[in-house]
């Protein structure tokens, strides 16, 4: 009898012991992290009993006031995902200060990039350690704009991209973007490309309503406060709304002002 007393007293503790865990996930990015860990209510020993990554028990000394889980003891390469668990006792919760760590940063690394005679950008990539979109931008109206995205994989290894571009007429310049964690970027260095298409021509309605222009082509509308009030692309363009006043129209790789006196 008393050893099964015994036997529900210490399963019941172990129970009360287990009953916290602290998951993190995400992707190493050649960064450890770091566990303001405290001590329980009863003032007896610290929060954390036991931390693991990716199912592996680390070695890390988990009885202390602070503490930093070591991703380098498991050989763990740059841009491998993981799960990190920290269990925990039930009357306090350990504080990880830095989970930011895991999460994507703009890391990749271009091999090549190319504009090929289809019109089409290609860039191949590695070193990425998470799927980040790339932003495709072209330098128009003397500056970058962003014309199309495309998620990257994420991987380490060789990744091949490819994007379908609108280039004006004339000397083209694109390029490829990341943004990680904390808005902090990184771009691919530019590519030329230069176009036989002709330079659009423009029309403005006599009364004010329509912009048509010679072909299709990108396009933008400034008011006198320099905010977008009209954006697309095509051959015609519908400025019956806006009030009367003095706009900026950008097209092509042109920036002219015009008047709207209806």
């Amino acid at each position: 009898m008393k050893n099964i007393l015994f036997l529900i007293l210490l399963t019941t503790s172990y129970c009360s012991i287990n009953a916290g865990t602290l998951v993190l996930e995400g992707k190493y990015q050649n960064e450890n992290l770091y566990v303001i860990n405290g001590q329980t209510e009863n003032g007896v020993g610290f929060c954390t009993y036991q931390v693991s990554i990716n199912g592996r028990i680390s070695t890390d000394e988990v009885n202390s006031s602070s503490f930093e889980i070591d991703f380098t003891q498991f050989n763990i390469l740059p841009g491998t995902p993981v799960i990190v668990k920290i269990d925990h006792k039930d009357d306090c919760s350990p504080r990880v200060i830095n989970p930011q760590v895991l999460q994507p940063h703009a890391t990749f690394e271009v091999l090549d990039i190319n504009i090929d005679k289809n019109e089409i950008l290609n860039w191949t990539t590695k070193n990425e350690m998470g799927p980040l979109p790339y932003t495709i931008e072209q330098f128009r109206w003397h500056k970058w704009i962003k014309v199309g995205e495309v998620l990257g994989t994420g991987k380490m290894s060789k990744n091949t991209y490819s994007f379908k571009i609108s280039p004006h007429s004339g000397e083209n310049k694109f390029r490829v973007k990341q943004v990680g964690f904390g808005d902090v970027s990184k771009k691919s260095t530019s590519i030329s490309y230069v176009s036989s298409v002709a330079t659009p021509t423009y029309v403005i309605s006599r009364d004010s309503k329509t912009i048509s222009f010679s072909d299709e082509t990108m396009y933008q509308i400034y008011d006198a406060y320099g905010i977008i009030t009209k954006q697309g692309f095509g051959k015609n363009l519908d400025v019956s709304n806006l009030k009367k006043g003095v706009y900026y129209i950008c097209y092509d790789n042109i920036v002219i002002d015009f008047k709207k006196r209806k």
